[in-house]
């Protein structure tokens, strides 16, 4: 086998995986949520970016979120679904 044959199967296999991807805006105002929220990310399978102006951040990792200006509006970035996620996004969606 080939390395195009490889490149190929892999391409194959990506595009029979379905992706989802959502966007919300959340307000983070304490040391407290930014750990809720990190902790919930951490679960989750997928990845998960936040970010604000041209800041982009893991949203699995504690010190890159705490870096961001929490006083600012996050934009989270969601690649795939969890209804536990949902409920923590929710719970700090800006309104």
């Amino acid at each position: 086998m080939c390395a195009s044959d490889t490149r190929q199967t892999n391409v194959f296999r990506f595009s029979e995986r379905v992706m989802t991807m959502s966007q919300s805006k959340i307000k983070l105002n304490a040391t407290e949520e930014v750990q809720e929220f990190v902790n919930a990310a951490s679960r989750c399978d997928f990845d998960i970016d936040v970010y604000y102006n041209r800041f982009l951040i893991d949203a699995k990792s504690i010190l890159g979120v705490l870096s961001l200006d929490l006083t600012r509006e996050l934009t989270v970035d969601c690649h795939g679904e969890s209804p536990e996620f949902n409920r923590t996004l929710k719970k700090f969606a800006v309104a």
